[in-house]
């Protein structure tokens, strides 16, 4: 019996080492991606698009994705900034 229950403790503690804390930090890095997000950012969304922001709302941003062509999307389906550091004055 005493066996058994060190053996759920351990198969629980493996579970939260192996699956739910690096979920966990996932989540957390997507959340401060997308506070950071700005215009002029270079951007990829979750399907592999890549474009620039040319407008930010709380929910969606307006994604240029080629010369004229403008997009909308989803704010969550940012998944990458693209470059070294956000746009800004060149």
């Amino acid at each position: 019996m005493e066996l058994a229950i060190a053996w759920l403790v351990l198969m629980g503690g493996a579970f939260y080492l192996l699956l739910w804390r690096p979920q966990q930090r996932r989540m957390a890095a997507v959340r401060e991606l997308q506070a950071q997000l700005r215009e002029g950012d270079e951007v990829m969304t979750t399907s592999g698009i890549y474009g620039r922001i040319v407008q930010l709302a709380d929910e969606e941003i307006r994604l240029e994705i080629a010369p004229g062509t403008v997009v909308r999307v989803a704010r969550g389906a940012i998944g990458a900034r693209v470059g070294d550091s956000p746009a800004g004055p060149s």
